[in-house]
């Protein structure tokens, strides 16, 4: 349904987009994930028809949109600032984009009552944009965005300016609204969690470029690079010697894990431990059995963030679902080799 093909922009000489390419299948929903920086919501905005690529071209069902003016190309936006007007009340606001179709006025009035009923703000239709929260503002601004039954829908961090609770409620509101209209979605975040709750495809940016593209559980089971592991907060690396059939030589000692590429036996590699590789289980063999000590705990309500001294080499930060040891004692801790992850050196 929409194709992104080899697109480049830079701005005063600095690349932002350096040729990224992917497809949309119609009616799913694609979260762009990233950091702030790495050109995300500039992708985004040369979708809408708000930025202009450098080089590379847009496909709309098969139709060629770069150079379709933005308001011809049937895409409807949602920012994060919300960007509704003041100086018209909810109804008003929702009613905006029927009214630039030229549709007839009881049309556009029924339009906005479905609009407003699917977003959970029935009755509101005559509140001014100053009585209303955070999270009824992005409603409206949501609802504004479907009325006119958009080809694409683009959502720029819709829920960032919101505080966790409402947020987290409002993502589970999101994902069913727009699976509900079936529409299809480009939604940008630096929330992974925002991105795996919404997201049929997630595609991981770094630098400009795609990182790594997939479901939310192909990419946190097996991220593609270091750099993708670090930004979904993996940070225990153990660099040693690959051994081949999945075994590295490290500062623990030897570690059965995932190769993440094509590695030769005694080449440099890194050894990524995911803070959940923690586990309950491996009593059948010696293999990734560690003996150390607990130096600190932290409790984090879903779990306990501990930090596990092996001998004198080195620590790594676990996460145990139950209450750990007492500071300070001497303990085994089995790592499961499926949330290891084993990559070429960054050398």
């Amino acid at each position: 349904m929409l194709k992104i093909n080899q697109i480049h922009k830079s701005f005063a000489g600095q690349r932002v987009l350096a040729g990224v390419s992917l497809d949309l299948a119609a009616g799913s929903i694609l979260a762009l994930l990233g950091p702030s920086g790495c050109g995300k919501t500039t992708l985004l905005r040369i979708v809408a028809g708000l930025e202009h690529a450098d080089q590379g071209t847009l496909h709309l069902d098969a139709t060629r949109i770069d150079d379709i003016p933005a308001h011809q190309r049937g895409i409807g936006m949602v920012f994060q600032d919300y960007a509704l007007f003041p100086h018209m009340n909810v109804s008003a606001n929702v009613a905006f984009g029927l009214r630039m179709q030229h549709l007839a006025r009881a049309e556009i009035t029924a339009r906005v009552d479905e609009m407003l009923d699917l977003v959970g703000m029935t009755g509101y239709g005559q509140r001014r944009v100053f009585e209303l929260s955070g999270g009824e503002r992005q409603r409206v601004a949501l609802a504004r965005a479907l009325a006119p039954r958009p080809r694409l829908l683009l959502l720029d961090e819709p829920l960032a300016a919101l505080d966790r609770a409402l947020r987290e409620r409002l993502q589970e509101e999101l994902g069913h609204v727009l699976r509900r209209v079936g529409v299809t979605a480009i939604y940008v975040t630096h929330d992974q969690e925002e991105a795996f709750a919404l997201a049929d495809l997630v595609a991981l940016m770094h630098a400009g470029h795609l990182e790594q593209i997939g479901s939310a559980e192909a990419i946190y089971h097996q991220p593609a690079s270091l750099w993708a592991a670090n930004f979904l907060g993996l940070r225990n690396y153990l660099p040693g010697s690959y051994q081949g059939a999945g075994r590295i030589r490290t500062t623990l000692g030897e570690l059965y894990g995932t190769p993440m590429h094509d590695l030769a036996p005694g080449s440099s590699a890194v050894a990524v431990v995911a803070p959940d590789a923690a586990a309950q289980g491996g009593s059948g063999s010696i293999a990734n059995h560690l003996h150390g000590q607990i130096r600190t705990a932290q409790f984090r309500g879903r779990h306990y963030r501990v930090q596990f001294q092996v001998g004198n080499t080195a620590a790594l930060d676990l996460d145990l679902h139950t209450p750990p040891a007492t500071l300070g004692s001497q303990v085994e801790q089995w790592l499961n080799p499926a949330r290891i992850f084993i990559y070429r050196s960054a050398s």
